[in-house]
């Protein structure tokens, strides 16, 4: 019988191959067997420990109240984020405008927002009415208005809750979006100035869809993050949300525990839901960076021989290519 070579993945013969045995993987083995027995221990734990009152969880998990926490929580991260993003996006132009004036701004605007506490922004947004009573529009510098409104009419718990953590979320958000613009090659920018695509246009049409890719997936955790700082809004204080809701049935029938679990399955529930969203815009946006050749309908399949030439044209190709890169 003739000896047959070994190939490898590409179809190539493979001369001299050594059959080595494979390495016995004994702490793999063995750390997945405590971390196997750790996880059966919690879990048994938490399915037989009487002072959860999963009774009382199950009870609660879908009252009217809840819910409705549920819903406004949905809402200010929602809100939150969209006027976050489209700020952030602002921001980060700014960031790499040529104007001094407004990459000073820009500069000073994160490093508020990023310097102190959300909570500590959020009761300030709360004092908002107090610290400026009215709102006018005028000429400025003098005492004429034509037209004003009292603050707390603008500015309530709801509009106070998602504004302040909007506004502080821009700032990281901001940091993201430039990260991901700066990641996009320079020669895009070039190319489009060359077919005489005006500034806007360029960053509307080329970096922006390219950046995309790299903006999605910290987006998508800040959005995680933001649905379980809703429950900060307090410092307002706004009490309709999800954590202050499940906090006053706990108040009124002293059994913080179970409802305590009541609000962490719900964030655990929507949080799932957001993390499975994150992954299908990450791959949506990742379309065309991981392409490979497909043959078309009309191309004629090639021979073994042609095959195995071409298989060998293309490793040659690909070293040399990867020594000029080297000596580069």
């Amino acid at each position: 019988m003739p000896h047959h070579e070994p190939m490898d993945g590409e179809g190539l013969p493979i001369p001299n191959r050594i059959n080595a045995k494979p390495v016995r993987k004994t702490g793999q083995i063995v750390a997945a067997v405590i971390v196997a027995l750790l996880a059966a221990m919690l879990i048994k734990g938490l399915i037989t420990n009487p002072r959860l009152e999963w009774n009382v969880v199950w009870k609660y998990l879908f009252n009217e109240n809840v819910l409705a926490g549920v819903g406004y929580t949905l809402l200010l991260t929602v809100i939150s984020m969209v006027v976050a993003i489209i700020l952030a996006v602002i921001l980060a132009i700014m960031r790499k405008s040529l104007n001094p004036v407004l990459r000073g701004v820009s500069w000073a605007y994160i490093w508020f927002f990023r310097g102190t506490p959300v909570y500590t922004q959020l009761v300030f947004w709360g004092l908002f009415s107090v610290l400026i009573p009215k709102l006018s529009l005028g000429i400025p510098f003098t005492s004429v208005e034509f037209w004003s409104i009292n603050s707390s009419e603008v500015i309530t718990a709801f509009n106070a809750a998602w504004l302040g953590l909007a506004l502080n979320e821009a700032a990281y958000l901001s940091e993201i979006v430039r990260a991901g613009l700066e990641a996009v090659d320079p020669g895009q920018t070039e190319a489009a100035q060359a077919l005489g695509m005006k500034r806007s246009q360029i960053m509307r049409r080329v970096i922006l869809p390219q950046a995309m890719r790299i903006i999605i997936p910290p987006t998508g955790n800040e959005t995680i993050g933001m649905l379980k700082t809703t429950s900060l809004v307090l410092a307002v204080p706004f009490t309709l949300d999800l954590q202050f809701a499940t906090n006053a049935i706990a108040s009124r029938i002293y059994k913080p525990i179970p409802l305590l679990l009541v609000a962490g399955l719900w964030y655990l529930f929507i949080t799932s839901i957001l993390m499975v969203l994150q992954s299908r815009l990450e791959k949506h946006f990742g379309k065309g960076f991981e392409a490979r050749r497909v043959r078309t309908k009309g191309d004629v399949p090639p021979s073994t021989t042609d095959s195995k030439i071409e298989k060998q044209d293309t490793v040659n190709k690909d070293n040399q290519a990867t020594m000029l890169g080297l000596n580069a």
